[in-house]
């Protein structure tokens, strides 16, 4: 009796409940074999799917079928050899040279014309089948990133809660993972470091070793714990409808010690202007150095004419600077009977906020709307497009979190105003009684340039810290009436400008 062999598969255990289980299939094989007095001489069994090349065992068979180990092969139905005209193709090469190939679900005479015919429109459908279900599963899978849904595994410090449910952080893991921002983001920690120290803390991988420099890489570039989907094949950006476990900031912030614009060295001298000071000529950061028991700071580009500069002449122009942000008396009951009557006047402020950033959140929309309408009629480039869509999805995301925590009430402008008010007037005494890290705190958020002359220093405060120092004071130092024309034009720019000093404070607390 001739030796035959027998071939049997489905693309997955769970296929078993839709009536294609490998047993089932066996029974089949084995009805057929006996109906026609074949002898089965092997049996191959496989769980891969036929929609792609390169399926072992069928591909051990079919070479084994070349060398005639077998006379022919018994398959269940056509689907279930091929599913791409590829390994169909190889099977016709082995009907041509006279490999018995029987189906046991169809009746056909692949010997003649007209059953090699209909196997091969069979095959064709098969396959197109799978084309079909690529494509609809494509459709289904970026349907759901448009709502904001991830459909894959959940990241680290998430937890998966089904289809077209968003991701929930984990109790146990999230917090480790919002650390491990936040210490990376202070420049203390390299990537070995930083998953020593987590491990100290409590973080572990499921089997109890330290997580890996790599696991720590791809979790530190991952937009989606700032509230962004990133599929990284297409390079295409979503917005998620999980809950951020860290701010825009603070991911930033980690983009930057990443890429090395922040210096994770070791610190030998902790010196209070380390890297805040430029050189005028060269703009280079001028390097601290200790002599004779004083702190230099040095330009080390031997052209520049800053040679060197002792800290405390850097302190005092950094004191007069502050010193004129401090409030006369008159100017402090004058504001408080100011911010009284914004209290009285916060929930019609809060409306006008809010309608003001949910007019900005319509023209990001209508950008977006404008950029993709230039990407389909191939106005720009693919790279630009998600380049340029990354950004006002970056926008709008933190647009949507200032509206959401004006409208539970977490905001309230008169006691930021307030707060802003009482740390621009106490600058001058919290800097000279401050630490080195407060020092350098309220150096970070009242100043924006700190530019060396040769041995001059010019310290620049921020906006709006710089309107408060530039406003008129009465010459006489009385009440006068510069006090009410000053702040009754500053005000407004203080609310104005009060969001981008939140946004600068936020990057500093990250």
């Amino acid at each position: 009796m001739k030796q035959y062999f027998a071939y049997i598969r489905v693309s997955t255990t769970r296929q078993g409940e839709f009536g294609v289980s490998l047993p089932q299939q066996k029974d089949a094989i084995e009805r057929y074999a006996q109906r026609g007095q074949l002898e089965i001489s092997r049996w191959f069994e496989e769980q891969e799917t036929a929609a792609k090349q390169g399926r072992p065992l069928f591909g051990a068979m079919v070479r084994l079928l070349r060398k005639q180990a077998a006379t022919g092969v018994i398959i269940h139905k056509i689907d279930r050899s091929a599913r791409n005209l590829r390994d169909w193709a190889d099977l016709g090469e082995l009907i041509d040279k006279g490999v018995e190939v029987h189906f046991a679900n169809e009746s056909l005479d692949l010997t003649s014309r007209g059953g090699r015919l209909s196997a091969d429109i069979q095959a064709v459908v098969a396959a197109d089948y799978i084309r079909n279900l690529r494509e609809e599963s494509k459709k289904g899978f970026y349907g759901r990133l448009k709502q904001g849904y991830f459909p894959m595994r959940a990241p680290l410090g998430y937890l998966n809660n089904g289809a077209a449910q968003p991701k929930t952080p984990d109790p146990k893991v999230a917090p480790f993972v919002r650390e491990a921002f936040h210490l990376y983001a202070s420049a203390q920690y390299n990537l070995g470091t930083l998953g020593t120290e987590l491990f100290r803390r409590g973080l572990r991988r499921t089997n109890g070793t330290q997580y890996r420099c790599t696991q720590l890489s791809k979790m530190l570039n991952n937009p989606f714990y700032y509230g962004l989907i990133h599929i990284k094949k297409t390079s295409q950006y979503f917005t998620g409808l999980h809950q951020p476990l860290i701010s825009k900031a603070t991911f930033e912030t980690v983009q930057a010690v990443l890429q090395g614009k922040l210096n994770t060295r070791v610190k030998r001298h902790d010196f209070l202007y380390r890297r805040r000071l430029a050189c005028k000529a060269c703009s280079y950061n001028l390097i601290g150095e200790t002599a004779k028991g004083f702190v230099y700071y040095r330009c080390h580009t031997t052209s520049c004419p800053t040679t060197c500069l002792r800290q405390e002449v850097v302190e005092s122009a950094v004191l007069a600077e502050f010193s004129r942000l401090s409030l006369s008396i008159e100017e402090r009951r004058y504001l408080q009977r100011e911010l009284q009557l914004v209290r009285a006047n916060a929930a019609q402020q809060q409306q006008e906020t809010i309608a003001a950033l949910n007019l900005r959140l319509s023209q990001i929309d209508d950008r977006l709307s404008r950029l993709t309408d230039a990407y389909i009629d191939r106005l720009i480039e693919l790279e630009l497009f998600e380049a340029r869509k990354k950004a006002l999805l970056s926008e709008r995301l933190d647009l949507n979190t200032q509206i959401a925590s004006w409208q539970d009430g977490k905001r309230d402008a008169s006691e930021e105003l307030a707060k802003f008010l009482e740390r621009a007037d106490g600058a001058c005494l919290a800097y000279t009684n401050g630490t080195i890290e407060e020092k350098r705190d309220l150096l970070d958020a009242l100043t924006s340039n700190r530019i060396i002359d040769g041995k001059t220093p010019t310290i620049m405060l921020s906006l709006p810290f710089r309107a408060i120092a530039d406003r008129p004071k009465s010459a006489d130092g009385g009440p006068g009436r510069n006090v009410h024309r000053t702040w009754k034009r500053l005000l407004p720019l203080m609310l104005s400008l009060l969001e981008a000093q939140t946004r600068v404070e936020r990057k500093i607390a990250a």
